[in-house]
């Protein structure tokens, strides 16, 4: 087993409000802004949907289930292993539930619901290219979406 590949696996969820706008989080521990998720804890059994949920539930106080699989994306990084990023339709939330919304402190500065012609600059360029493949596929009907880098991988 020490010698087979190893690839970190990441889920989120896509969370919007009536107007369309993405909810956003500000982490403390590095720059720019992220999608509510995280790290899967696979070494424990958890899959993608679970850690998606208990990720959103840690950081953002919200316990909703995620919706269908939006985007799937092999991402590659400098001086890491490969990381699979699962993202999932977290729905529109209502007014009652944005005001719920209670922030992990010991990872999160704020949050903020932006448009999606903004996504591009509160996200990486990679993540960034995810979020909007995966609104185009809401409002398309298609999905999962298969992608590399943020990049359609067909």
């Amino acid at each position: 087993m020490a010698t087979l590949p190893r690839v970190l696996v990441g889920a989120a969820v896509l969370f919007r409000n009536a107007d369309g706008h993405v909810l956003l989080v500000e982490p403390n521990y590095r720059e720019g802004w992220g999608l509510p998720g995280g790290t899967v804890e696979s070494d424990s059994g958890e899959t993608p949907r679970e850690g998606a949920r208990r990720e959103t539930v840690e950081e953002i106080g919200l316990d909703v289930p995620p919706g269908r699989l939006l985007a799937v994306d092999w991402v590659r990084g400098p001086g890491r292993p490969p990381l699979v990023a699962y993202l999932y339709d977290g729905g529109v939330l209502t007014p009652e539930q944005l005001a719920s919304i209670r922030l992990q402190e010991e990872e999160l500065l704020s949050w903020r619901l932006v448009a999606p012609d903004e996504v591009p600059g509160h996200l990486s360029a990679t993540s960034s290219r995810r979020v909007l493949a995966a609104l185009e596929g809401l409002e398309t009907g298609e999905g999962p979406i298969e992608l590399e880098d943020g990049h359609r991988a067909h």
